[in-house]
């Protein structure tokens, strides 16, 4: 018997925006995606290049430095690996772009959960690392270095917390028929589709985006009006790569959360529907979707650009290994001030 469904009536989700599935009352509108599909594929083999490249950098120097480790590094060291982790999806989705889902459903389940972990894991790390940026500099306090633990206690419990908001993924997913599109790798909620899909949707928002940004819009509020009012140079230096990773996930992530929502608005009838209108926002789902991907590659690039303890770090690195001479290493050194703004320094930032 055929593992697939025709289940042509489906909703599309929020987790790959691949296809546009219309429901059954809908008029048929087809979709073409914005962009040539090989053109999509290069970018994904370079995000994901990028991605295996620098997350494992970062984890190299990281671990080399394990003796000299902040709170802010332990957290950093998990958002690498989960960006990495996530980077052993991306040639899934990029033959899914350029054809069908033709991996069955035990890899569609694995690879759609893996993508949902590393969404959740990403936020609640970047909104761990904004809290202990606040107890350091507000509060002029060293969460790591009097609760050491609690902090390895901490990124369990963001673990296992994004695995459980994944579950739903794991359930739903399935492979299946549906018209035009071919063999999908998608959600498959048989009955009352609609307001299961516009549950899931809105609860990935709440805790998966809103709640953890008011988190770090929260932290990084007070953070910078410490350091202005401190006039620091040191504690602003040692700032500018934390904020510019918030920033950049932002960047990335807030257009598709729009996007999202938009498209939900639309499909619960708050937004009248036309076939223009259709098209024009599975163009943005399928364009912002990208956009998303390519943060996971995009960190290790401002520590490089940004992080001079990064730098120097590595560089240390190579003149151990004598990849490098002890003299240009020593020339880095003196070029580099100081740069601590907590008891315990990042060797990241």
């Amino acid at each position: 018997m055929s593992i697939f469904i025709d289940l042509t009536d489906l909703y599309d989700t929020f987790t790959d925006a691949n296809t546009y599935i219309p429901p059954a009352h809908a008029s048929p509108c087809l979709f073409s995606p914005p962009a040539n599909k090989y053109i999509v594929l290069v970018i994904y083999a370079i995000v994901f290049l990028l991605n295996i490249i620098g997350n494992s950098l970062v984890i190299l120097v990281l671990c080399y430095n394990k003796l000299k480790m902040s709170s802010t590094d332990v957290y950093l060291l998990n958002l690498a690996l989960a960006d990495l982790l996530f980077s052993m999806t991306l040639p899934f989705w990029a033959a899914y772009k350029v054809s069908q889902w033709v991996f069955g459903i035990a890899m569609c389940k694995i690879i759609s959960t893996l993508q949902e972990v590393n969404f959740y894991s990403g936020i609640f790390l970047l909104a761990c690392i904004s809290v202990d940026r606040y107890m350091a500099i507000v509060h002029a306090t060293e969460f790591f270095t009097r609760k050491q633990h609690w902090v390895k206690f901490i990124t369990i419990a963001v673990w296992i917390l994004s695995v459980g908001l994944s579950i739903p993924t794991i359930w739903f997913r399935d492979v299946f028929l549906a018209g035009y599109a071919g063999v999908v790798c998608h959600e498959n909620l048989e009955e009352n589709t609609e307001t299961w899909m516009i549950n899931i949707r809105v609860g990935r928002f709440v805790m998966g985006f809103f709640i953890p940004l008011l988190v770090m819009v929260f932290c990084y509020g007070f953070v910078i009006k410490t350091l202005v009012q401190a006039k620091n140079s040191q504690k602003h230096r040692a700032m500018k790569v934390i904020l510019a990773v918030f920033f950049v996930f932002l960047i990335c992530w807030l257009p598709y959360n729009i996007t999202v929502m938009v498209d939900s608005l639309m499909r619960t009838g708050h937004i009248n529907e036309t076939c223009a209108l259709r098209n024009h926002l599975d163009t943005a789902l399928y364009v912002t979707e990208i956009f998303g991907f390519t943060h996971s590659c995009i960190n290790p690039i401002l520590y490089a650009f940004i992080g001079h303890k990064f730098r120097h770090s590595f560089l240390t690195i190579l003149a151990n290994k004598g990849i490098i001479s002890k003299d240009r290493l020593s020339r880095f050194s003196r070029s580099l001030s100081v740069m601590s703004s907590s008891a315990h320094t990042s060797t990241t930032i």
